[in-house]
């Protein structure tokens, strides 16, 4: 048998070791303690808007990194009401997605200004891996979260050999003394997910926060099949355990959403030619899951967004069968059957915009989401200011180019 042959057999029996690995540990995870979601204040249903009372209160590109000819996968943190910041964006930026120089990006939007400020670098694969003591090959989806005392937490996908499906989540915290307008972050270490040097999980949609300050952080495998995991911190950020979401090997990128302090769903991007949103159920605060029928939603394997917020469950998503070009926002008041609220992108064949993440400021939602893969795109939707619904901040916002 000649060497490429035995390299070949070789690669192939590893990479099955680790399908196998990694499927087997969170078949063999124990259950996470309960948890109870932090559910927004419920409202009466008389007293919510209606989709016509949404309109785009401002709109433009959030600006990029001296240099960036390419970003992608935003993630948006809402940040206190007493912060000059309404909200901060991260996402990756470089050349090109795997490129060697791609690095995660973050920008924030000033309340006084009303505008985006300059993007920076945050997170470089070089500095992290020099810290870590091993090798990062290349950096992808960022996600941001803020603990019980205000800190920062960035989980990043990282990759040492491979392509996506050989990436692992890195969890990067703020450092101390370091401000939101010129965060920086060190490195905790990899997430503890797999025997196999924790391949194969990978990160894209935001948390769900818990009422004791934690957060439960939906992720996913994909390594020769797709699953979703449901990750558990506590408080101050340190990982509790892993609980898989669902059983199909074609579900992956959940997003959560609380129908109750106790009582989730999960809405998953399909991997399948022709899919739909896939969905999954807990009535025991993430402890265990059980499958549901999909969404009657299409779904071009591709990433979506949720967001709990005015009393309704928020989608962002691409409703349709085999492309990206129409991005757009429904909402439903139990998670099952949607309605569309607006059409945020009605692009032309071959465009794309995708990848969105969705966040709430006082009364408004902010949408980000990837624009033709070269910048990240953001919009306000604010209510229209009438007599029985006021909102003077929509009135006196101004458009960034």
């Amino acid at each position: 048998m000649d060497i490429p042959s035995v390299l070949l057999r070789f690669f192939g029996a590893t990479l099955l070791t680790g399908v196998l690995l990694a499927f087997s540990v969170t078949e063999r995870s124990a259950p996470v303690p309960a948890a109870v979601a932090l559910v927004p204040a419920s409202q009466n249903p008389s007293d919510l808007a209606s989709d016509a009372d949404w309109v785009t209160g401002a709109k433009g590109h959030i600006p990029m990194p001296q240099g960036a000819m390419a970003a992608h996968a935003s993630a948006l943190v809402a940040m206190p009401d007493s912060h000059p910041d309404a909200l901060m964006a991260f996402w990756f930026a470089g050349d090109r997605e795997s490129a060697p120089n791609v690095q995660i990006a973050s920008a924030s939007f000033n309340r006084t200004s009303q505008s985006w400020g300059e993007a920076r670098f945050v997170v470089n694969r070089h500095a992290v891996g020099a810290q870590l003591g091993f090798g990062v090959r290349r950096l992808g989806n960022p996600v941001a979260w803020r603990d019980a005392s205000g800190r920062m937490h960035l989980f990043v996908v990282a990759t040492g050999w491979g392509g996506w499906a050989a990436g692992r989540i890195l969890h990067l915290q703020q450092r101390q003394g370091s401000l939101a307008q010129d965060v920086e972050f060190d490195p905790v270490g990899l997430l503890p997910l797999s025997w196999l040097w924790n391949t194969s999980f990978l990160v894209r949609t935001a948390p769900l926060a818990l009422a004791d300050g934690g957060m439960v952080l939906p992720a996913y495998f994909e390594l020769g099949f797709k699953y979703p995991v449901a990750l558990r911190f506590d408080g101050q950020g340190n990982f509790v355990g892993m609980v898989r979401i669902s059983n199909k090997r074609f579900a992956l990128q959940p997003a959560l959403l609380a129908q109750s302090a106790t009582q989730w769903l999960a809405l998953m991007r399909d991997n399948r030619d022709v899919g739909k949103i896939i969905a999954a159920q807990t009535v025991d605060a993430g402890q265990s899951w059980t499958d549901l029928p999909d969404l009657a939603l299409d779904n071009p394997d591709s990433a979506i967004a949720t967001l709990d917020a005015q009393g309704q469950h928020w989608l962002v998503h691409n409703d349709s069968l085999h492309s990206r070009e129409q991005l757009t926002l429904s909402r439903s008041p139990q998670g099952r059957e949607w309605r569309t609220v607006l059409r945020l992108e009605d692009g032309a064949p071959g465009q794309e915009f995708s990848y969105p993440a969705i966040v709430q400021t006082n009364n408004s939602l902010w949408i980000s989401y990837t624009d033709q893969r070269r910048s990240i795109a953001w919009q306000r939707l604010d209510l229209k200011v009438n007599p029985s619904n006021a909102n003077p901040s929509a009135a006196n916002a101004k458009d960034t180019p």
